[in-house]
Parts: structure tokens; sequence; C-alpha cells
């Protein structure tokens, strides 16, 4: 057979040569902008050239911070084609994290957009690597770098464009990290071949079965775990995007919806929930017919919010994965769990000597997984012997695998409730309240109890009045008892991290700080793993843990 090498250049050259003339559109200040796959790849060569004549080459290291734009779409291709690698840092990180990612990859390349030059701004005199500055836009008056262009001038002046490098592909191709919500970021290194072959796996039918003739809002950040490889999947098929351009709104998305006609959309189910009120709000005044997936991840959906959409054709679909998955491990196309492994995805439940356990949807143990497109270590960063064990990750979560192969996370192992030394998982309760139609959003800490060791602390955003009682009383019929919690605190908003997950380890400060007692992971929140899990489960009134 050939040794023909998986590359993100191989990508293109399908983009180019087989989808040219398939359409994407991007939101611009100026109106949605259509372009071509074929147009995506001139865009690609412009950069790569730019980049070459700045003396970008193999092994350089590029940063983008930026939105989801035409621009960002060709910085994803035309980085790794070079050979370089591309560094997407997500700017919803606190600065001090993002100046600690930039650092550790050692950029030398960043490419901003405008509206994002404060973050840069606040970053002035600490990103030392960082040579030039490209921006989208007006670049101000910023003057730290050796160079400062903006992005239309910078690509124009390129003598020649770029030309794709036929590289190994084991080669470094981009670069994510970690929320780190407690620690510092952990950097995940992405190979060519690992995002080929993860862009294939979600294609499959036994993935997301991403295809041409289908269209995609993506909701989901770009800089956030390659956009959960959409980008790199949507030109390896010629699958239509729909960007939705910076500062994106609830309002936007449903414009474009509306406008557009994607039939999926992915996302966070905070966004869904935020569109869905701006959707009732407006009277019902957008056409969402053509909508038929909402692609959710990052935290549990609430099951009312999984029926509205269901209502309006759409149904919810979730999975599993984290940053170190790229991030795609398991998928649900029913919302049942967190559905079954994809393609050359492999996983395992252990116990705590490391011994695999039955598939038998009862057995619990530490959740393990491998693959080609799995993490085997973090960025020169120590914390990956505690991570890794004989080829396997370690994720941390408490999962069982039903007989079918079906993944059933029960908790973080961090987040388990233990009561009188039975185990409370705080996903399974959180799924049971949302259930109840005045609970919006849920999340469960464990506190100290003289009594039980540890107690379930709920916290709810509501969509209307309930007594905690009432809500006692509403558990009881799918829980054991001593499950329910004795406390309920009802809240605006509940904390979210920089990706949009519920930040229980910020729940744990305000309790500590409000009320001046501590929670049972006070100690271990200080050296949380700041894995990035992107999990859904859709409760039902009868199995709290599987799908509608």
């Amino acid at each position: 057979m050939m040794s023909s090498q998986l590359s993100v250049a191989r990508l293109l050259w399908r983009a180019e040569n087989v989808n040219g003339a398939r359409i994407n559109t991007a939101w611009t200040s100026d109106g949605v902008r259509s372009f071509t796959y074929r147009d995506l790849v001139s865009d690609v060569r412009d950069l790569a050239g730019a980049l070459a004549s700045i003396g970008v080459k193999r092994g350089s290291r590029v940063a983008t911070m930026a939105w989801n734009t035409r621009q960002h779409l060709a910085a994803y291709f035309a980085v790794p084609a070079l050979g370089a690698v591309l560094h997407t840092v997500n700017h919803r990180m606190p600065v001090e994290h993002m100046a600690y990612t930039i650092n550790h990859v050692s950029d030398e390349v960043l490419i901003v957009d405008e509206d994002l030059l404060p973050s840069v701004e606040a970053m002035r005199g600490r990103i030392p690597t960082v040579r030039h500055l490209i921006v989208v836009g007006e670049p101000g008056a910023i003057d730290d770098f050796d160079q400062v262009i903006p992005y239309d001038q910078f690509v124009s002046g390129a003598s020649t464009h770029g030309t794709f490098q036929e590289v190994d592909e084991n080669t470094a191709a981009s670069i994510c990290f970690t929320s780190g919500t407690t620690g510092s970021p952990k950097g995940v290194v992405y190979s060519h071949r690992s995002i080929v072959l993860h862009a294939m796996a979600i294609s499959t039918k036994g993935g997301v079965e991403i295809d041409a003739e289908r269209a995609y809002l993506l909701a989901t950040q770009m800089s956030h775990v390659n956009g959960w490889g959409v980008p790199y999947a949507a030109a390896l098929q010629g699958a239509r995007l729909v960007l939705p351009g910076p500062h994106p709104t609830p309002e936007r998305f449903l414009d474009l919806i509306h406008g557009e006609r994607p039939d999926t959309f992915v996302g966070s189910p905070t966004v869904a929930a935020l569109m869905r009120d701006e959707h009732l709000r407006r009277n019902c005044g957008y056409d969402l017919s053509e909508l038929k997936t909402m692609w959710l991840g990052g935290q549990v959906p609430p099951v009312a919010l999984a029926r509205w959409w269901a209502e309006q054709g759409a149904r919810v679909v979730n999975g599993w994965g984290m940053t170190e998955t790229s991030p795609m491990g398991t998928f649900s196309p029913g919302g049942s769990m967190q559905g079954r492994p994809l393609p050359l995805f492999e996983l395992r439940v252990v116990d705590e000597s490391g011994s695999p356990q039955h598939w038998d949807g009862q057995t619990v143990g530490e959740l393990e997984v491998r693959s080609p497109w799995v993490a085997r270590e973090y960025l020169d960063d120590p914390r990956t012997a505690d991570s890794f064990r004989d080829g396997w990750l370690r994720t941390g979560d408490v999962a069982t695998v039903h007989p079918d192969a079906r993944l059933q996370i029960k908790d973080r192992e961090k987040d388990l409730v233990k009561s009188g030394g039975e185990w409370i998982s705080s996903v399974d309760l959180e799924n049971a309240l949302m259930i109840h139609p005045a609970v919006s959003e849920a999340a469960v800490i464990a506190i100290p109890d003289d009594t039980w060791q540890e107690r379930p602390l709920a916290w709810l955003r509501l969509d209307a009045d309930v007594t905690d009682e009432e809500l006692r009383t509403f558990l009881a019929t799918t829980l054991p008892r001593f499950w329910l919690p004795d406390r309920f605190v009802r809240v605006d908003e509940i904390p979210k991290t920089a990706m949009g997950k519920i930040d229980k380890a910020d729940i744990r400060r305000q309790h500590r700080e409000n009320t001046g007692q501590p929670t049972s992971t006070d100690q271990a929140s200080t050296v949380s793993d700041g894995r990035d899990h992107n999990v859904a489960v859709i409760p039902t009134r009868s199995d709290t843990t599987s799908g509608l």
C-alpha cells in the first residue's frame, strides 16, 4: 500500500478539487457574505504566503485570538499547511491564563480580531515571544511588537502564494488548552493524523454524520477544541458552514437560522436556551422550520429545553468528550446517555487497582479511553504522570458501560457526594432536578455534615417559583430519599467557566465566602485537574441518566 500521509493539506486538496464550488456563509459587519471552498483555499494560500514571508516555517507557533470568521477559518488551515503549529487562544479565559498559554507555547505570531485588542493591551509586556501582531481590522496604537499590521494589508502584500508542505502525519498541527478552572491550563497537542482521523470519524454514521448535504451553524467557538473538529470535517465532506462572526448574540443566531437555513446548530445548552427565550420574546417571529438538529455539548441541557426544541422540529443530540479527545469520544443520535464510542475510539471502566470492569450497566469505575485522536501527554507539563496510564487517558469521570456499549457518566470523581457511606451522583441529582418545569439549571456540590459525613447542596436557577418541599416531593418519585438535598440555594445565574460550563469551583468559593462554611472538596478543588469535559445527558422521569 502507498504510504500517503494524513495531513491538513490533504483536506485542502479535497476542499479545492472536490468540494470547491460548495458555498459557505459568514456574518460580517457589512452583512452576510458567501464564499466557496475554492475561495477559502485561495485565502489559505494568501495567508500562508504572507506568514512564510515573515519567517513562519515548520515548527513555528502561530496564535489566534479570534471569533468564528472567514479569516479565522483560513488560519485553521494555513498555519498547519505550512508545517507550523496553530494555537487557538480561548479569549474567554482570564487574561493571566491567556498570557500563560501564549508563553507556554512560545507563540511568535498573534492573529487577533480588532475587538479583542483590549486583551492584548492587558497582556502588554507579558508575552515577549510574540513578535508579529496581525489585526483583523484596525490595529490602533499598539506598538509593542516588531510588526503590527492589518490582516488585509498583510495578506495582500505577500509576493507569492504559500506552498503547502508535505509533513509527517504525526507532526503537531494545533494546540488547545484545558480551561484550568483552579490550576493553570494544560496544553493538548493535536497531530495532523489525529485531526484527519477525528474529522473522518465524526463524519461517519457512528458519529455525527457530517456530510455535503447539510449546513452547520457553528456557534461553539473555534477557539475551543478546534471548534469541536467541525471546520476540518466540513472541508473534508463539503458541508456548508455558517459562521456567526464577532460577538454573536442569540438574536444573530436566530437571524442566521431564519435567513441562511442551516439544518444543524452546533453549540451549548446555554446559548440554545437564550435563543429559545429570544424567539418567544419576539412572539415566535423566526422561521425555524429548516433546523432539524441541535448538537449541544459542554453541560447537561435541561430536559424542558430539549423538549421545546423538539417541538420546533429539532432533535437534541449529545455525546461525551474532552479537550484531550479532540473532543468527540462518544455520540448519541437519540439523546440516550452519552452514546456509543465513535469508530476507532476505545473505552473501559476500571476499579481503584486499574482492573477493567464488566460492561453490565451497573458496575461503576473511572472511565479510561484511548484512540488515534486522544492525547498521550500534556505539553511540557508534569501533570501528565497523573493522567495517563499504560496507554490510556484517565478521564477522572465515574461511569458505567452498558452491554450494548452505551456509556453512562455518573459523575466527576471530585463531585461525588458520600453520605452515610453511600455515594450520591451530583450529575444524576442535577438531571432529576432539571426535569422539574420550574428548574432551568441546577448544580450540586457536597458540604460537610456532622452526622452523614457529606450532604448535597443544590444551586438552582428557576423559571418559576417552587418551594423546597415541592422539589423534594418531586425528587422522591425517582430518587432514594437520602439523595434529597437538605438545602436549595436560588440564584439569578449559576457561575460558568470560560468554556461556558458550570463552574463548581466558583460555587464552592461563593458558598464558603457567603456562609463561612467549607465544602467537602475545598482541598481537592485547589488541585483540580482542569480537564475540559463536554458532557450532555438528557434525563427522563423514569431514568434520570437516559435520553428522551
